[in-house]
């Protein structure tokens, strides 16, 4: 199959940095490629994943501001993208919910993966398109959405580019944006209980400048607490690899939180607050621990170098949540789709079996 992966052009693919959608769609890009799919990217031109990239767009723009002149670039990118792509593609998967409306003039098969939270006016804004297969990150978010076409394919990561290091050092870790919804906060509080000193990293967005110098920065010393700043991979490979868990204090129902699998990847638990899919993600006393409090959070830092393995916790990783899982999924649902054909052709055969049933 030709597949196209249309995805906003305001960061790279893969990103260097932040950017969770975009490292979704350069997993999946590079996994459909190993199971023989010629697969096309859309993106911006400074996208460098291992597949074609197509791109309207030269650079990246991050981060947005979230100003009109910025939605028109991404309804121009999505809009040249779905065109471009329906003249070659057998599929094509929307990342963003400006490709939406085209569904209803390209004759080709549409899947959109639903990476934001539940909003009711974007659930009334889907059934207007029935048509489309729309893909939900966690079993919680599609919980809350009615289209006919619905299922949850969970991510997965390429565990070969994470290391599993089973002597960890006395720190824990935070791998975030730092705002509010993300619990930087409650990171210093647990570990400020626990006495265990705590590494931040993540990106400090405009929107949130003001929370970072008032609750964050003020608890910054470099040595119980230090920011390291935003993360690559090599980063993310030392920092949670070598600590002795991830805080995930969750304050909103985060749809998926692909840093928890990555954490799992480098043989390091997650310690989370419950939201969302945190639930789905990590196995309570396997993956690492569920609590319900700052307290309990802390009192499970204490005791997590004892509790449970770093082997046990990259085992399950590769079991549940690894990249050719995900691919496999998403593969079954595109040849699944593919071979239904496409929309105005299924709709002219219900018409005529409408019309026969009629007569008899």
């Amino acid at each position: 199959m030709r597949i196209a992966l249309i995805a906003p052009p305001f960061i790279k693919i893969p990103p260097r940095f932040y950017g969770g959608t975009e490292l979704f769609i350069a997993n999946l890009a590079e996994g459909l490629k190993k199971f023989g799919h010629d697969v096309v990217v859309y993106a911006n031109g400074e996208s460098n994943v291992g597949v074609e990239v197509r791109w309207l767009y030269p650079e990246h723009e991050w981060p947005i501001k979230g100003e009109s002149c910025e939605n028109l670039k991404e309804i121009n990118h999505t809009a040249w993208a779905v065109h471009d792509a329906s003249e070659s593609c057998d599929i094509i998967h929307i990342n963003n919910v400006f490709g939406l409306p085209h569904s209803r003039f390209i004759d080709t098969r549409f899947i959109y993966t639903i990476h934001h939270p539940h909003e009711r006016a974007l659930s009334e804004f889907y059934s207007y398109y029935p048509d489309v297969y729309y893909v939900t990150i966690s079993d919680f978010q599609r919980q809350q959405e009615t289209m006919p076409h619905v299922q949850t394919i969970h991510h997965g990561i390429d565990l070969s580019r994470y290391r599993l290091c089973e002597n960890k050092k006395h720190y824990l870790s935070f791998l975030g944006r730092i705002a509010p919804v993300k619990g930087t906060h409650l990171a210093i509080a647990v570990a400020k209980k626990s006495g265990i000193p705590l590494k931040i990293a993540g990106e400090v967005q405009p929107l949130f400048r003001d929370y970072f110098e008032s609750e964050v920065k003020p608890h910054i010393d470099g040595k119980f607490v230090e920011y390291v700043g935003e993360a690559d991979l090599a980063t993310k490979n030392e920092l949670l690899g070598n600590s002795l868990a991830l805080l995930f204090p969750i304050q909103w129902d985060e749809p998926f939180g692909l840093v928890m699998i990555e954490a799992m990847a480098c043989g390091t638990p997650v310690l989370a607050l419950p939201g969302g899919s945190v639930k789905e993600v990590v196995s309570d006393g396997v993956s690492g621990y569920v609590c319900c409090s700052v307290e309990e959070l802390a009192r499970r830092a204490r005791e997590i170098e004892t509790s449970i393995r770093p082997a046990t916790v990259r085992f399950y990783a590769k079991e549940y949540f690894s990249l050719e899982r995900m691919v496999a999924e998403y593969e079954h649902l595109f040849s699944a789709i593919r071979d239904l054909g496409s929309p105005r052709r299924v709709r002219e055969l219900l018409e005529v079996v409408g019309k026969e049933r009629s007569v008899a």
